[in-house]
């Protein structure tokens, strides 16, 4: 029994119900979602899915959480303001599965993201076999995180990292000012260090090699901090005061930049001068000497630490079996052994708990993110899920799939954003948005069983959802040489050999953790056959609202120029970088530029709030006073992609840009759209968007890793078209990825496996996708044959 409305008169609403959804570009959306159900969320690219899913439901759930507990985050809540909706009724709690596209820590591992080393740490703690009269220790002990557990020799890492003069000075004919010092930082830090050395009396003119042995050494090796007064050298029309300079030794800073630095790219550089070796005193372990005294089935947590985890179940259960463990270790194995098993049903049984996070792909970290949950027992909540099969081989998103019914028998809701049509053809229910992205999307075309979708015919998802006609042929392009690597022994990968072939398109497969990301890594500019190389990743292009589409592409600057030429700004003296809201001058002083004002939320992350002075414009009013062609530099960085096209067709060095923006299919975006709402898909595409506007050069290397992450299909095929474009213009692309209907269209193919960790690196298939499909050991052919033959 239920009322007109579809409310059942028991009171019990099975619907989210949404009215009034205008977050992003959603254009007031009501829409009714059953709760107790898989719902998929599809629409191409930007048409306003996440917005919906994340934007609106998501955070008002976390709202009302916030709004309940915490009186002080309730203050500061309201103060960023809520989702933009009139009003959600029938939502219980959420909790949310957001892609993060950071790069987890050095000391994050297996054991850590799932918390299974937590459980292993106190069965050492309560049931571990102790030397002789040995204290009982406390599972902190068991750590190498914390410092009671930690080897105070290599801090916790196994490894101890040292140097050398011979790496520190690679050419001791050059000068300290020269750049003797090649570990050494560039620009200001590294003339500072050569300025304080000069200060302190050392000869920075002469070569290297001419310096006594003992000075050389301590400006390498010396771990004291001398502070002197340098008086740097006056460059013309600059003037510049004394400063309080501090020395660091070569050895201390790069040490310093390896362990602390937050960049990639630093903490790559200081490695180049370290060389490694395994800590002698806890001999790779990590841990302090009485930690690794204890045992459990005659084996060291470092040693049950290293073993695959379904060799570790096994081991557990066979000790278990044994009859001589306590009631503790029983209850303890017990619980260990079903949690492992919730990882193996994943298909990450080949991982083992030592293993770093930063060594894992996007895939492996996703499932061992949905195992945790499927363990944490909640009943009665919504998962609200992005895009859970990124990164997953098709093989992988069968496992996938039992989990998402796992999450719905236990009770729960399961919201997923996808794009993948085997996760959206196992929908119980599919919301789909568009028709397009941007402006032209924001609106629900269906909201209902997914097989009703077939007759909505503005639906972008319809065709690529019913339609399973075999993948049209294509004559495979001949390739113009080889690129050689390898062989390649590194992570799972043993002495692996490949060829690259050029001026095709060359796509690598295999399941999740079989080495296709480290084979492809091997690729670099040394190799013999590469001119110039280009990767395209989907790491963000900024990570403040500072960073966006126009200042990345350069777009800004071309823009800022046409500013500086108007009359008004002429008259005034204003130069380009008036209309920059990076530098003081043209910018909101209260922002700084950025539009936007950090909220910091006390045990929360921070937000962002529309500043309050200029309402997210980023100018001060008198640059506002400023208009080309009737628009300010605010309404120009408030254009989309599409209307800036058109407002700047006779400026050729804008055209060319925004025209490029437009081939890739981002014309929703606006050119002042923050680096922080932009997907990872986007930002790949804007980095290759800013690859094809420069002049074409000669062969270069474009390597992408699965660029179809986040894209629906009908924006994959966009991408594809650019990147055979690339190809026929005698180019080389070289593609990692799971999406059988791009691996279909490649001209050549290279297989890894045939499964995950040990037991893949190695290359099982490769050539043309016709050949692969039949090989009979890939557990990628069954599923490109499919493909193929429709």
């Amino acid at each position: 029994m239920s009322d007109t409305l579809g409310t059942p008169l028991d009171g019990h609403d099975p619907y989210v119900r949404v009215r009034g959804a205008r977050e992003h570009n959603l254009a007031g959306v009501d829409v009714d979602i059953p709760r107790d159900a898989i719902a998929v969320f599809t629409g191409v690219s930007g048409s306003g899915k996440s917005s919906l899913a994340f934007g609106t439901i998501y955070a008002e759930a976390q709202r009302r959480y916030f709004e309940s507990v915490a009186p002080y985050a309730r203050r500061l809540i309201h103060q960023v303001g809520a989702p933009k909706v009139g009003e959600i009724t029938g939502l219980p709690p959420a909790v949310s599965l957001e892609q993060r596209r950071s790069s987890p820590g050095a000391r994050s591992s297996v054991g850590t993201v799932t918390t299974l080393s937590n459980s292993l740490r106190m069965l050492f703690s309560r049931a571990g076999t102790y030397p002789a009269g040995a204290a009982r220790l406390d599972s902190d002990a068991f750590s190498p995180n914390t410092a009671a557990g930690a080897c105070p020799e290599c801090h916790g890492l196994g490894r101890v990292h040292e140097t050398s003069e011979e790496l520190l000075v690679p050419d001791p004919e050059l000068s300290i000012r020269d750049g003797a010092i090649a570990a050494w930082p560039g620009a200001w830090q590294g003339k500072n260090l050569r300025d304080v050395l000069d200060a302190l009396g050392h000869d920075v003119d002469r070569p290297w090699r001419e310096l006594d042995a003992k000075d050389r050494r301590w400006i390498l090796f010396t771990d004291e901090q001398p502070v002197v007064t340098v008086h740097p050298v006056r460059d013309a029309g600059r003037i510049q005061r004394p400063y309080q300079g501090t020395y660091m030794s070569a050895r201390r800073y790069v040490m310093h930049t390896f362990s602390d630095s937050k960049s990639a790219t630093l903490r790559a550089k200081a490695e180049r001068f370290l060389t490694s070796a395994p800590c002698p005193v806890c001999g790779g372990g990590r841990l302090r000497p009485e930690a690794l005294a204890v045992t459990f089935a005659r084996r060291t947590i470092a040693e049950l630490a290293a073993l695959p985890l379904t060799a570790l179940a096994g081991l557990l259960t066979e000790h278990g079996r044994g009859g001589d463990a306590s009631e503790t270790a029983r209850v303890l194995t017990e619980d260990l052994v079903a949690r492992i098993a919730t990882v193996s049903e994943l298909g990450l049984g080949y991982l083992s708990l030592d293993r770093a996070t930063p060594t894992l792909s996007n895939g492996e970290l996703q499932r061992l993110r949905l195992a945790t949950q499927l363990r944490s027992g909640l009943f009665g909540v919504v998962y609200v899920l992005d895009e859970p099969s990124a990164g997953l081989h098709p093989a992988d998103t069968e496992a996938l799939l039992v989990v998402l019914d796992r999450l719905k028998a236990s009770g729960n809701t399961v919201f997923v954003v996808e794009h993948h049509l085997d996760v959206i053809r196992h929908a119980d229910w599919i919301v789909d948005v568009g028709p397009r992205a941007g402006v032209h999307g924001g609106r629900v075309l269906h909201s209902g069983p997914p097989a009703e979708l077939a007759g909505v015919a503005e639906s972008a998802t319809r065709r690529f959802l019913f339609d399973r006609s075999p993948a049209p042929e294509r004559a495979v392009r001949p390739p113009t040489g080889l690129l050689r690597v390898g062989p390649v022994t590194r992570h799972n990968l043993r002495a692996v050999k490949a060829a690259f072939p050029t001026g095709v398109l060359t796509a690598v497969t295999g399941v999740s953790g079989s080495g296709k990301s480290t084979l492809v890594g091997e690729l670099s500019e040394e190799l013999a056959g590469v001119g110039r190389m280009v990767t395209v990743d989907q790491k963000p292009i900024g990570r403040t609202p500072r960073s966006n589409l126009a200042t990345y592409t350069g777009l800004f600057d071309v823009v800022r120029k046409l500013f500086t030429d108007t009359e008004e700004a002429r008259a005034r003296g204003y130069k380009a970088g008036r209309f920059s809201f990076n530098v003081t001058g043209g910018r909101c002083e209260t922002c700084q530029g950025e539009g936007f004002v950090s909220v910091e939320l006390l045990f929360l992350p921070s937000t962002y709030a529309p500043c309050p002075d200029c309402g997210g414009a980023r100018y001060n009013p008198e640059t506002l006073e400023v208009r080309l062609r009737g628009l300010t530099i605010a309404e120009v960085l408030d254009l989309t992609v599409e209307s800036a096209a058109e407002f700047f067709a006779d400026t050729p060095a804008a055209a060319r840009s925004l025209r490029t923006l437009l081939d890739v299919g981002l014309g929703y975006l606006r050119l002042g759209q923050p680096a922080t709402e932009l997907s990872g898909g986007e930002a790949q595409r804007i980095k290759l968007a800013s690859e094809l506007q420069r002049p074409r050069r000669s062969h270069t290397l474009y390597v992408l890793d699965e660029p179809t992450t986040g894209l629906h299909p009908a924006d994959v095929e966009v991408l594809m078209r650019q990147l055979h474009g690339l190809v026929d213009a005698g180019h080389t692309v070289v593609v990692v990825e799971h999406d059988m209907d791009v691996v279909a269209t490649a001209d050549w193919v290279i297989d890894l496996g045939p499964g995950g960790g040990e037991e893949g690196g190695r290359i099982v298939a490769e050539g043309p996708p016709r050949r692969v499909a039949g090989a009979p050991s890939s557990r990628t052919a069954p599923y490109l044959a499919t493909r193929l033959d429709g």
